[in-house]
């Protein structure tokens, strides 16, 4: 299976496309702890898009790497899955004194999931402006596009997941009772049950929909299918 041509292809185009929304995830969040005061992130070379400084050696590489060639031996579809970069590291002592602490800890989290969003946008702007020109003429370049573009939406929602130590736990907290902070540090313990049981289980519906809606509903704004089907005329 894995001397298949196909399927180190699906492997490279996969993890490629893991490692560059990766990257931008973690710029965003050092970039705004950077923008907001916090010179920790640029001290140690975090406000920067070069993927290598963001890669995790077991997150972005090893358990990636590891989860498609487990997908691909079982024989029901090979697949990367999720995996995470090199965490950035802020001093929320030193964000701007402008928002209280948390409020700005909050905005530091909420870059990471948003640059996902405007990576996977743009990607799907510049597939379709591609599309038009008629420069897209190979289907499996159309389908590396278009997973690009649903793996940075799925990454916006999953990390919006209220859950420590994701993103959306401190985007909560940044906006509720200091009650919602304990109950956070309360779950913190559990927290990898918690995110297992919402990668592994129908649970997670909970990012994986809205992912797709927010796809389809750009696909369908922009006719992004029909602009791909006119310029693969006479490839499929």
């Amino acid at each position: 299976m894995l001397s298949n041509p196909e399927v180190i292809r699906q492997l490279v185009v996969g993890m490629i496309s893991l490692i560059l929304s990766i990257a931008v995830h973690e710029f965003g969040h050092a970039f705004v702890a950077d923008r907001l005061g916090d010179s920790l992130p640029r001290y140690q070379g975090r406000v920067t898009l070069n993927p290598l400084v963001h890669a995790d050696p077991i997150g972005t590489y090893m358990l990636p790497i590891g989860g498609f060639v487990l997908s691909a031996m079982s024989g029901y579809g090979a697949h990367i899955g999720f995996g995470w970069g090199k965490p950035v590291q802020i001093n929320p002592a030193a964000l701007s004194r402008r928002f209280r602490m948390h409020v700005g800890h909050m905005f530091v989290a909420l870059a990471g999931p948003m640059m996902n969003f405007l990576f996977g946008t743009l990607v799907l702007l510049i597939t379709l402006g591609a599309a038009h020109a008629g420069l897209i003429r190979n289907l499996e370049l159309a389908n590396a596009l278009l997973m690009l573009i649903t793996l940075n939406y799925t990454l916006m929602f999953f990390n919006l997941v209220p859950v420590p130590p994701l993103d959306g736990a401190a985007v909560i907290v940044g906006f509720t009772p200091r009650s919602v902070s304990r109950l956070m540090d309360k779950l913190a313990p559990y927290s990898f049950m918690i995110l297992a049981a919402l990668m592994f289980t129908p649970a997670s519906k909970i990012f994986l929909w809205p992912a797709h809606k927010m796809f389809q509903f750009g696909a369908d704004v922009t006719g992004l299918y029909p602009a791909l089907a006119h310029s693969l005329r006479g490839v499929l």
